[in-house]
C-alpha cells in the first residue's frame, strides 16, 4: 500500500508540472547546455510553484544556484556539472543517517536534428538500497530547437516503474541503466538503449 501511495504522490507532482505551459530554455551561444536545461526545468514558473514542487526541488535548486555563483556546496552535498557530456549529478547525504538523495539530469540529441530529449531522475536511497522516497521518479521533456521550448514527453520505449526499481542516466554513452532490487538488496541490471529516436531493451 505504501508503494502505491508514493507512486500516486509522485504522479500528482508530475501532473502539476505537466499542467504548465511549455518551458522556455534561455541560453547564450550556439546551443543550450545541460546547465541551461536544468535551470529552465527547475526555475520555470516559480511564482506558481506549489508546495509539492518546492519540496521536491529545494535541494538541487540550491545546489545549482550555488554552483552558478561559484559558492561551495553545503556539507553533505556533492554537485557535479559535466557540460561536455551534458550531465549533472546531485547527491545529498543526510548527516547522521543512512539516507541519500541522488538526482541526475542529462540530455540526448535526437536523430532528426530538430529536437533534444531532457531527463530528470531522482531517487532516495537508504543504506545503499531504494528508500521509496515520495518524490522518486524519472521524467522526460522534449526540446524543440526552433521554438527553444520543451514540453513533457512520453518517450517511446520507456515505461517508468516505481516498485524497487531505480534508473541511472548516462554521463558517458547514451543508454539508461535500469536496476531491479529484491527484498534482500540484491540487484539485477538491464539497459535501455537509445537509437536517436527511442529507447529499446
Amino acid at each position: 500500500m505504501k508503494r502505491i501511495s508514493l507512486a500516486i504522490i509522485f504522479a500528482c507532482c508530475t501532473l502539476a508540472l505537466a499542467a504548465q505551459d511549455a518551458i522556455r530554455v534561455n541560453y547564450q551561444g550556439a546551443r543550450p547546455t545541460i546547465s541551461d536545461f536544468a535551470w529552465a526545468y527547475l526555475f520555470s514558473d516559480e511564482d506558481d510553484e506549489d508546495e509539492c514542487d518546492a519540496e521536491a526541488f529545494a535541494g538541487v535548486k540550491q545546489a545549482l544556484e550555488r554552483h552558478r555563483e561559484g559558492l561551495p556546496q553545503e556539507e553533505g552535498v556533492t554537485f557535479t556539472v559535466d557540460e561536455k557530456n551534458g550531465y549533472i549529478l546531485y547527491e545529498d547525504r543526510q548527516e547522521g543517517s543512512d539516507y541519500m538523495v541522488r538526482t541526475e539530469m542529462c540530455y540526448w540529441n535526437e536523430a532528426d536534428g530538430k529536437h533534444k530529449l531532457f531527463a530528470y531522475s531522482t531517487w532516495l536511497f537508504d543504506n545503499g538500497k531504494p528508500g521509496m522516497g515520495q518524490y522518486d521518479g524519472l521524467t522526460f521533456y522534449r526540446y524543440n530547437n526552433a521554438t527553444k521550448k520543451m514540453t513533457m514527453y512520453d518517450v517511446p520505449g520507456v515505461e517508468v516503474e516505481y516498485s524497487n526499481i531505480t534508473y541511472t542516466l548516462p554521463r558517458v554513452g547514451k543508454d539508461i541503466i535500469v536496476t531491479k532490487w529484491d527484498d534482500k538488496g540484491r540487484k539485477k541490471q538491464t539497459t535501455l538503449k537509445w537509437n536517436g529516436r527511442r529507447f529499446s531493451k
